[in-house]
């Protein structure tokens, strides 16, 4: 496992408790999990993601990460509806370790509220929880 200062902490997402990660763009919020959860978990060989059309609470498990340590459930940081889902992890489910951001995202929401993606933690905020 990795030190917190060699991992990658986007400044322009927000982040749960639960090391999930949310981005507002166009409306839809894309999700993902964070570099330290897809660290702490290891190589990553399935990701089990929901149907696009499937809703949600905030906090709902919307499905699981399994890597070779560990099957880890999924829990939306925000409630709504699944407008899209990474077909390429179906395939490629190391996209996860290698691009937790970018290519590694797993879902696309379109938010009942908006405003829950600001309960979530700055960048700043997330690392000093990973701190303690």
């Amino acid at each position: 496992m990795k030190e917190l200062s060699e991992l990658n902490f986007p400044d322009d997402v927000k982040y749960s408790d639960d090391h999930e990660w949310g981005k507002m763009d166009n409306g839809e919020v894309t999700i993902g999990i964070s570099d330290y959860a897809q660290d702490q978990l290891g190589d990553i060989v399935f990701v089990e993601l929901p149907g696009v059309g499937d809703t949600f609470e905030k906090g709902g498990e919307f499905g699981t990460v399994e890597s070779v340590k560990a099957v880890s459930e999924l829990f939306l940081p925000l409630g709504g509806e699944i407008v899209a889902i990474n077909e390429e992890l179906e395939d490629s489910p190391e996209l996860v370790n290698t691009e937790p951001y970018a290519g590694g995202w797993m879902i696309r929401v379109k938010p009942d509220d908006p405003a829950e993606l600001d309960q979530l933690m700055s960048k700043d905020a997330y690392v000093d929880s990973l701190k303690e």
